[in-house]
């Protein structure tokens, strides 16, 4: 039957064009945890120290700090992502988000999530080097070679994302519009459609699988190589000297990868009893890398403690 002005159907369809363009997400938060803004503001303070510190210091201006200064700059972008939401939520009780907003905020935190899986694996390359070729240290890791890698990253990171958005921006959502998280994610929000997801839900795979899954491969790989490297030197001292320096970096890579892959896995393959897991492994996610990596690398580096030290008793 043809939609003819005045007819019902011509009706029904205009109130569903309208329910769908004016469409919101409701996002969800953990009753009793109103005080969480003083949690979110750790990890935010925590990584915009290191990234003053490492600034105005030229003695840290290194292959190993500019990385973290990467880090920092990615755990801050996922912080002030997700910062909006979360704060209306406990702050304001506004958990309505709409459509573009939404798909504005999983864009950013997707792209920023695989921005620091890059940095993560740069920061293997950089222990690699500094470990198996130290007399080409630095000749190898140059500024402009290091900014050329961080705007690869970038672009990758950005390229892989994009059409997450793009996809999901074609589908009609009339399904339960109640999100698990406090902010958007793309596993949460393709769920909500009543299209089909498939070709969403093979991209977003094979998109995690070629980035995370990929970066996390060569990682290992990585740490094979220093591992093989260190067991053939010959002083007991000098491989555990060689070790410590990686300890901060795998404590970075197993709270990063954990949470994210342990996310993933809830949103493809968990049920509906597992909805408060989703919360709470979403706040892990959220809050715990960027809460970790500031006081890990502060502890185990002996420099950028005594200039962070330095820093607050003048």
């Amino acid at each position: 039957i043809s939609k003819v002005p005045g007819s019902a159907q011509y009706i029904m369809s205009a109130v569903n064009d309208t329910k769908f363009n004016s469409a919101v997400f409701l996002l969800t938060g953990i009753p009793g945890l109103e005080d969480v803004h003083i949690w979110i503001s750790i990890p935010f303070l925590g990584n915009s120290v290191i990234l003053f510190i490492i600034k105005t210091d030229p003695t840290l201006h290194e292959p190993m700090y500019i990385f973290l200064f990467m880090l920092a700059v990615t755990d801050l972008g996922l912080s002030i992502a997700t910062m909006p939401t979360i704060l209306g939520i406990y702050l304001f009780n506004s958990r309505g988000i709409s459509l573009n907003a939404c798909f504005a905020q999983l864009f950013f935190i997707h792209s920023l999530s695989k921005m620091e899986s890059s940095v993560l694996l740069l920061m293997a390359f950089d222990r690699f080097i500094a470990i198996c070729n130290p007399l080409r240290y630095t000749s190898i890791l140059t500024p402009l070679r290091i900014a050329k890698m961080g705007l690869v990253a970038v672009l990758t990171s950005v390229a892989v994302i994009l059409p997450l958005p793009i996809l999901l921006k074609r589908f009609q959502y009339c399904r339960d519009n109640v999100l698990s998280h406090s902010y958007c994610m793309h596993q949460d929000v393709m769920k909500a459609a009543c299209s089909d997801i498939s070709v969403n839900s093979i991209y977003g795979l094979l998109g995690k699988i070629s980035t995370v899954g990929l970066d996390s491969l060569l990682i290992f790989l990585s740490y094979v190589m220093i591992v093989k490297t260190v067991l053939s030197v010959a002083s007991h001292t000098e491989c555990l000297r060689a070790l410590n320096t990686c300890v901060s970096h795998l404590c970075s890579v197993v709270l990063f990868y954990i949470s994210d892959i342990g996310l993933a896995l809830i949103h493809r393959f968990g049920n509906s009893s597992t909805h408060l897991l989703q919360i709470i492994l979403g706040y892990v996610y959220l809050l715990v890398p960027p809460l970790m990596n500031p006081i890990v690398y502060s502890v185990k580096s002996k420099h950028l403690r005594e200039r962070i030290i330095r820093a607050f008793v003048k």
